[in-house]
């Protein structure tokens, strides 16, 4: 160290040129480092996902999500296993242990997808997907029709695939723009079931005559001579017009060739599928979209590049159709506002620095030799983050506004010893020698201690880790770097700037301040003193430091919170409807809540409450979601009680509306307790959980701020018209069990026989009937099955009909089955009080005198905090 230092002294434009450098090399790196909102988290979690259009959460549970879990509880890692099964469609969510490689996890994952068997028909293939922070939107986007268009947007969703997801999809950064809302062309095949009787055929026999009309396939190679010709089949190109010509059953009569086609016995259309929801923004349909980033993108560069060509597309062919594409939100104003305010606590850092230096130096030049240190360790920390493939982010600019005020101490410190030396006599070059030398071990052993606070941080694998590992490394990384500044720099300019010793005799006095300076000053040398002349009093004192430090950390520690939720200008809600609601009786409570907030984006200035910016609603069977953005972000908070009480007031329906969490992507946000409670099966555990619901509810009070919400939700119940047939009737018959089930199906919703290529896209050819017979319940017993000798016999005469109740969602965790009681605190509530007031009311008592195999956990947030 001794030699590095005399070095320095040595050769002071070596020392500035490597300062330079080294600014330079920061900028350079800070040119290339991706800025983003958030650090990317990898979390240890893979999904499964599959769809069976139109299954129950029953079926496609015992069917589908049964066998997965089957498959791979047993992989090596997993932790938990859960399940959520919902009508059409299920997930199975597989959580592995901190430290995992999720590579090799997936590798093995898809391997053991591979092996399983005997998924039903109908079911598409299942489909893995990672938890990772590329997977939230960087922006959000809504295509809405202009105010004078009369334009029906739910049918432009090939319009919307050509001419908007394309080009976007390209720009640089951007892996995946996805759309929602719309509806998808379909070829409705209507049938006649009167002339469908006439020939005698069945729904089955025309649906497999249409699967079985068109193949491809290639059948190897032909050679011939030198060249060789691949051969195959080619499939029927499908339009309205060529499905009318489909041959669906052939007949010998007095020996000539009848064919029966299509068109013969149905209608066959180009149309649209029914919207499966109804999406508004400001009181407008839309079609709304996502966007996805890569990984370490630079989301301002990327979303710049978002900007410009959604204002392409504004001004070209969305204009020409009387359509404008909003982009609702993007990422980069969080960002603009945290780098604008970290930019600003900078400055005013390195301002009140200067300040105080000057306050206490009296000198310019010291003061200026010192401030040195601050842009250089700055700038600096951007090579190692660079290195070191993190990101820009709000996370990493604290870290660097803290940095502000840490990376001048030390070499404060090492010029404070130089002056010393230089006041006793000492020459100059000497000076900064040995007051270099003298000090550079203790500079280095405080720095080093403010780096070892953040080592359980550096190797912490949990999600909060990765989080703030990027504050961890910006202030290690400054730190570090002032101390070789301190040593190296400040030594260098000491000897060539401070020649004189004498450095008050020409300073201003402020009378009062430098009088209660110097009484301090003989305070602390006088305690100085008399403690190292005494072991046993400085034993004394390190004991009664160590013993307060110790009694005011018990008395004043705070209670525990798991993470901020930060002040996004975002709040969302969720609304929970009666059961067996449709997506038209839920659009009445999604409507209310927009009817509240229409004059707070209509009205220039409405009374008391915030201007709204945006508001958005989305409603579908059984539910909806909405959420909005005031134009002053301060205020997002009132929308709250605003947003959810027209929807309380409703009979039967609940909404749960909370400010969006800029950690945590769940609607409880970065403090949300999650309450499991388990058991054998849903009967068990529904007299648990309801008891449970009673008691948070009680514990943390609606009028208190708190919300509670339950997963599945407790209306989530639906009547279910259950059709059992009678084995005897359909023998009698000749209907077989797969008829009959057909039969009722493409009266109603219609059969999907196959997918085809049509312009571009795939579209569903759908079995349906001419005449929906179902509009009331009654209805169902007389529609017409064909008999085996052709005659019509109604569903009443082959089945019994019962109207029973079925959930519309199914949550399985480790194999049981679970219901979820989600609490959202008020902030004025701390997460470690509430899990301690929980644990010790709630779930203690409980599973003391649990009966049954029920059981109550805790996750969520709550989980993470233990952790």
């Amino acid at each position: 160290m001794s030699s590095l230092i005399r070095g320095a002294i040595t050769h002071p434009i070596a020392i500035l040129a490597i300062v330079l450098a080294m600014i330079l090399f920061g900028l350079a790196s800070l040119q290339t480092i991706p800025i983003q909102m958030t650090p990317d988290i990898d979390k240890p979690v893979l999904q499964v996902r599959v769809s069976w259009p139109g299954a129950s959460p029953k079926d496609i549970e015992q069917e589908i999500v049964l066998r997965l879990e089957r498959e791979v509880t047993s992989l090596p890692g997993v932790q938990s296993v859960e399940s959520d099964s919902r009508r059409g469609r299920a997930r199975v969510t597989l959580t592995y242990g901190v430290g995992q490689d999720m590579d090799a996890a997936l590798v093995k994952l898809l391997g053991q997808l591979a092996r399983v068997s005997g998924l039903p028909n109908g079911a598409k293939s299942p489909e893995v997907r990672t938890s990772n922070s590329e997977d939230s939107p960087i922006a959000r986007m809504a295509l809405v029709a202009k105010d004078d268009v009369d334009i029906n947007i739910d049918t432009l969703s090939e319009f919307v695939d050509t001419v908007i997801l394309e080009p976007l999809s390209r720009i640089p950064g951007i892996s995946e723009v996805t759309s929602r809302g719309g509806a998808k062309r379909e070829i409705r095949i209507a049938l006649d079931m009167g002339k469908v009787a006439d020939f005698g055929l069945s729904v089955t026999e025309i649906a497999d005559a249409i699967k079985a009309s068109s193949a491809e396939v290639t059948a190897g190679e032909v050679t011939e001579g030198n060249r060789s010709f691949t051969l195959r089949t080619e499939a029927i190109s499908y339009t309205p017009e060529t499905a009318k010509e489909l041959v669906v059953r052939t007949e010998v009569r007095d020996d000539r060739i009848f064919n029966v086609k299509l068109s013969d016995v149905a209608n066959v259309e180009l149309g649209y599928k029914t919207p499966g929801s109804f999406r508004r923004l400001n009181g407008m349909p839309a079609i709304t979209f996502a966007v996805l980033r890569e990984p370490a993108t630079n989301v301002v560069t990327t979303l710049e590049g978002l900007k410009q060509e959604v204002d392409a597309l504004n001004a070209g062919i969305l204009a020409e159709r009387g359509l404008d594409l909003r982009i609702v939100y993007d990422e980069t104003v969080y960002i603009g506002t945290a780098i604008e305010l970290v930019r600003s606590n900078i400055m005013i850092g390195g301002i009140l620095a200067i300040a105080v230096l000057l306050t206490f130096l009296r000198a310019l030049a010291p003061t200026a030799i010192v401030m040195i240190a601050i842009p250089a360790s700055i700038i600096s920390t951007f090579v190692v983050i660079a290195g070191l493939g993190l990101s820009i982010n709000v996370i990493s600019l604290a870290g660097l506004a803290f940095a502000v005020g840490m990376v001048v101490d030390a070499s404060i410190v090492s010029l404070e010893n130089i002056y010393r030396l230089k006041q006793s006599g000492v020459g100059t070059t000497q000076a900064a020698y040995w007051g270099a030398r003298q000090v550079w071990a203790p500079i280095l052993g405080s720095a080093l201690t403010t780096v070892v606070v953040f080592i359980p941080i550096l190797v912490l694998g949990l999600p909060v880790g990765q989080l703030f590992r990027d504050i961890a490394v910006a202030i290690s990384v400054s730190v570090i770097v002032s101390v070789i500044i301190s040593i190296t720099v400040i030594p260098a300019l000491a000897s060539q700037f401070i020649k004189d010793a004498k450095r008050f005799d020409q300073q201003i006095r402020i009378p009062v301040i430098d009088t209660l300076a110097s009484g301090f000053a003989r305070l602390v040398l006088a305690y100085g003193r008399k403690v190292v002349k005494s072991t046993w009093l400085g034993l004394m004192v390190v004991f009664a430091l160590v013993t307060s430090s110790v009694v005011a950390l018990v008395m004043m520690m705070p209670p525990l919170d798991y993470l901020p939720d930060g002040n996004r200008n975002f709040v969302f809600g969720r609304i929970s409807v009666p059961p067996g609601y449709t997506r038209e009786a839920t659009l009445n409570f999604a409507q209310s809540m927009e009817d509240v907030a229409r004059p707070l984006w209509e009205q220039p200035n409405p009374k008391k409450l915030p201007h709204i910016d945006r508001f958005f609603f989305v409603a579908y069977n059984g539910g909806a979601f909405a959420g909005a953005a005031t134009e002053d972000a301060g205020r997002i908070r009132e929308l709250i009680p605003v947003l959810a009480e027209p929807v309380s007031k409703a009979p039967g329906a609940r909404a749960f509306v909370t400010q969006a969490s800029l950690f945590g992507r769940s609607v409880g946000g970065s403090r949300g307790i999650l309450i499991d409670v388990l058991g054998p099966d849903y009967e068990t555990v529904e007299p648990a959980f309801r008891l449970i619901r009673r008691q948070i509810g009680e514990l943390f009070p609606r009028n208190a701020g708190h919300q509670v919400r339950v997963r599945p939700s407790e209306n989530a119940v639906s009547p279910e018209l259950v059709v059992r047939p009678n084995p005897d009737a359909l023998a009698r018959a000749g209907v077989s069990a797969r008829d009959f089930a057909q039969a009722l199906d493409v009266y109603n919703d219609g059969i999907l026989v196959r997918e085809i290529p049509l312009g571009g896209e795939l579209v569903e050819l759908v079995l349906t009937t001419q005449t929906r017979e179902t509009a009331k319940i009654e209805d169902i017993e007389d529609i017409p099955v064909i008999a085996r000798d052709g005659s019509l016999v109604k569903v009443g005469q082959l089945a019994e009909i019962s109207i029973e109740s079925a959930p519309n969602q199914l949550l399985r965790k480790a194999g049981r089955r679970v219901v979820t009681i989600q609490l959202r605190l008020h902030e004025s509530i701390p997460l470690e009080t509430a899990i301690a007031e929980i644990n010790s009311k709630v779930i203690f008592p409980f599973n003391v005198d649990a009966k049954d195999g029920v059981r109550l956990e805790l996750s969520g947030a709550a989980d993470d905090l233990s952790k």
